[in-house]
């Protein structure tokens, strides 16, 4: 089944409908995040009860540079909270049908949206000032597992809003707020490369080899590659594959798995639901490849193999490349029977996709030789 917002699935389950505005997708990206924090968090607890991560020594006074951005961005999420909470709480029918375009409309309260600034930056203050009587000397590096994530999930969204708008130009142009803020339409390899760089940016903000934050992140960005995999498959966003030949369909396979219509998909795509009424009444005419769900197959079984051998891998960005190198392979494959722009690369007919998968399995097989080659000497950043 498909369900566009988590309100369907609860009405699936006990035939009560409660309006809530949360959409499938976003839950699951939710639950990527936690998924992935959790799993981050214990390899960074490892690897300091190993002692290849130390404490961190902290700078006594904080830059006057980040204390302004801190205070500004601060101010701008307080401020934005309390422009639309007062809105929001007034047309909560309309928030729950379209939250995004509530949220991203002009709509709101400036009243309260100053009260929430002022509030914001005043417990702000009052934070700071307190800290600074007691601040920490020293800190575990799995203390900045959150902050980790945060950078990484933001700089990975970004990211791969941006490749995935690249790949569409004509919908950008046509539908600039929509193509820029909704939620569907992501690309995978726009986000690892926004987030990578993030994440090493601020690993070496706190000393931490580039190496081990790879290593800590691989198995844990494979499974929350595959936790979102299944939001795009259950709320229907359009990121499934060409139509599905059932001929060829091993007798073993159930049909759902092999071709499916997205019935009641969260895009309304495709033709009318007969007897359906109100939104989300639309399915495909014919049955295609679910293509999130066969990835999210595959990272939960690369994920289970990226952690039971982590613990044999002595050489420090091993298992990052090989992460690289399934992660590659996997993409170039997915996109044969995805629906996706093509371009020419070398004499190939290929995607945006598959162009990057050559190339970072072909930087999974690199690493590997370079690390194998320097596994004997220091490794320096």
């Amino acid at each position: 089944m498909t369900f566009p917002t988590i309100s369907h699935f609860f009405e699936s389950c006990t035939g009560i409908f409660i309006p809530l505005p949360i959409q499938t997708f976003g839950f699951f990206i939710a639950l990527a995040f936690l998924i992935g924090h959790y799993f981050i968090k214990q390899e960074f607890l490892r690897l300091e009860k190993t002692r290849i991560l130390n404490s961190i020594t902290l700078k006594s006074q904080e830059n006057i540079f980040f204390i302004l951005i801190d205070y500004f961005f601060n101010g701008i999420l307080g401020f934005f909270f309390g422009f639309k909470i007062i809105y929001i709480i007034n047309n909560y029918t309309l928030f729950v049908a379209n939250p995004q375009q509530t949220i991203l409309s002009s709509n709101g309260n400036i009243l309260s949206g100053l009260i929430f600034l002022i509030l914001t930056l005043t417990h702000l203050y009052y934070s700071k000032k307190k800290e600074s009587k007691k601040i920490k000397k020293e800190i575990l590096p799995s203390e900045l597992s959150w902050n980790f994530i945060f950078i990484a999930g933001l700089s990975g969204i970004i990211g791969a809003k941006l490749f995935s708008v690249f790949e569409d130009i004509d919908y950008l142009i046509s539908n600039p707020l929509d193509a820029l803020f909704s939620f569907s339409g992501l690309t995978f390899y726009g986000g690892l490369i926004f987030g990578t760089i993030a994440v090493i940016m601020y690993g070496k903000k706190y000393s931490i080899k580039t190496v081990y934050l790879a290593d800590i992140f691989a198995p844990s960005l494979i499974l929350a590659y595959g936790v979102g995999r299944m939001g795009c498959h259950f709320s229907g966003d359009g990121d499934w594959g060409i139509i599905a030949n059932m001929n060829n369909k091993p007798v073993f396979i159930p049909d759902w798995l092999w071709g499916y219509n997205f019935p009641h998909n969260v895009i309304e795509a495709g033709e009318k639901i007969e007897g359906c009424v109100g939104m989300y009444c639309n399915q495909l005419p014919y049955l295609v490849y679910p293509t999130s769900l066969y990835e999210s197959i595959f990272a939960v079984l690369a994920f289970l193999f990226l952690y039971n051998i982590k613990k044999y891998i002595k050489i420090p960005g091993l298992l990052f490349c090989i992460y690289l190198i399934l992660n590659g392979i996997e993409r170039f494959l997915i996109e044969i029977i995805r629906v996706t722009e093509k371009y020419m690369f070398l004499g190939l007919n290929i995607t945006q996709a598959q162009i990057i998968g050559i190339l970072i399995t072909i930087l999974g097989l690199i690493g590997i030789f370079y690390l194998k080659k320097q596994y004997h000497e220091p490794i320096q950043e």
